[in-house]
């Protein structure tokens, strides 16, 4: 059988490998000129790793990963810890798996690399898709200079604006979420030895909330600050002036506003989610990863779900034959319900953890204090510990 995938992403290449190790001919149809993957840091849990290793290159990821010691939440006026989820040990005997951040370019060429060698998988450049017409025997994509390419099935990994999700789904443009977000990545020689810590760290505030965390092997580390301002206009990857950035956190503590100063050659981006909804699938067309769920990054699984994703499509499409509809159908009756809670808390950890002000951050702060380390380890067993075996579910 041969699929097809619209997408050369994270979620695309994944994808490729999953069905292409189930047997099948794979063609990844790329729009831009070269497969290529912009950004900077990721965060990848355990549940991704479990994916990563069922596609074949867990051990390659983990290379180039940063293994983080602790998830630290912090009160961004005070600089008071508020609670600390430690990721080593109990955590990693728990969840089989560590916890990790990584450079996206750095995962995106450990995808790539195992697309390149593996035998069955077909990559081509230029070709953007626009929209599929499809038959009870298979399904053709074509692309914005007039290439069709057909198949048994069509995947649409083309990412938030999706054009195989307009036409399956029509459900017009993403949802503008207010929030803009700046983003730097510095040399780690250029913070101060006190400052390099092994963790991912949140520092909380009124309406706003900075991360920070090393990626590259520890060798940079990525500053990523973002305010709920009420942005409406669409901006993706804009350079920001490094004294707008200063200007638009005035109530940082000392700590967190001597890290945000370190930052240079600042790019800004408004976040942008979609409410979920129920269907993916078209016949043989199914949507995956940011064009089926496309969720926001406050709860680190955007690429996480997108590797389950992968994984779960290639074992239902073994063996596949007449069938793919209906094993389509069966990918999509099973992720929905967890692709669309992990959207839906993201969305709530904004709201309700990152940026509250007043009694409702110390409220925050006193809720988050009184956890034990194993009730935050209970807290996430429903997202990191999830594992996609035999049948998709959680472990």
């Amino acid at each position: 059988m041969k699929v097809l995938i619209a997408g050369g992403g994270i979620g695309g290449l994944a994808a490729a490998l999953s069905i292409a190790h189930h047997g099948h001919q794979v063609v990844v149809l790329e729009r831009r000129d070269a497969f290529s993957e912009l950004g900077a840091g990721i965060q990848l849990g355990p549940n991704a790793f479990h994916a990563l290793d069922h596609l074949g290159v867990g051990a390659a990821a983990r290379q180039s990963a940063v293994h983080i010691d602790e998830l630290r939440f912090m009160d961004g006026t005070t600089g008071q810890r508020v609670a600390s989820m430690p990721l080593t040990g109990a955590y990693r005997t728990r969840f089989g798996n560590p916890y990790a951040v990584v450079h996206r370019g750095d995962l995106y060429q450990t995808l790539l690399d195992g697309c390149v060698a593996e035998r069955n998988i077909t990559l081509n450049t230029n070709c953007s898709v626009t929209r599929y017409e499809q038959n009870s025997e298979g399904v053709t994509a074509l692309t914005d200079t007039g290439q069709r390419f057909t198949g048994s099935a069509l995947i649409g990994a083309d990412g938030i604006r999706s054009a195989v999700r307009e036409q399956l789904v029509g459900d017009g443009a993403p949802r503008v979420s207010g929030h803009t977000i700046y983003r730097s990545v510095i040399p780690m020689e250029q913070v101060p030895q006190e400052l390099r810590w092994n963790t991912v760290t949140l520092w909380a505030g009124p309406k706003w909330h900075f991360v920070h965390y090393p990626i590259a092997r520890g060798k940079f580390l990525n500053l990523a600050v973002t305010r709920d301002d009420a942005a409406q206009d669409v901006v993706s990857g804009r350079p920001a002036e490094r004294t707008h950035v200063l200007s638009e956190f005035p109530g940082l503590s000392a700590t967190a506003r001597q890290l945000l100063e370190l930052g240079t050659d600042w790019r800004t981006w408004v976040l942008c989610d979609r409410d979920p909804v129920e269907r993916w699938t078209d016949g043989r067309v199914a949507l995956l990863g940011d064009a089926a769920h496309p969720m926001l990054q406050y709860a680190a699984q955007g690429a996480c779900m997108a590797l389950e994703d992968a994984v779960l499509i290639g074992q239902l499409l073994a063996g596949a034959g007449e069938d793919v509809p209906q094993r389509l159908e069966k990918y999509n009756s099973e992720r929905y319900e967890r692709c669309a809670t992990v959207q839906q808390v993201a969305r709530a950890m904004g709201e309700q953890l990152y940026h509250p002000a007043g009694d409702a951050a110390a409220a925050r702060n006193a809720m988050l204090s009184s956890f034990t380390v194993d009730q935050l380890y209970d807290k996430v067993e429903w997202l990191h510990g999830a594992c996609i075996g035999g049948a998709g579910g959680s472990r």
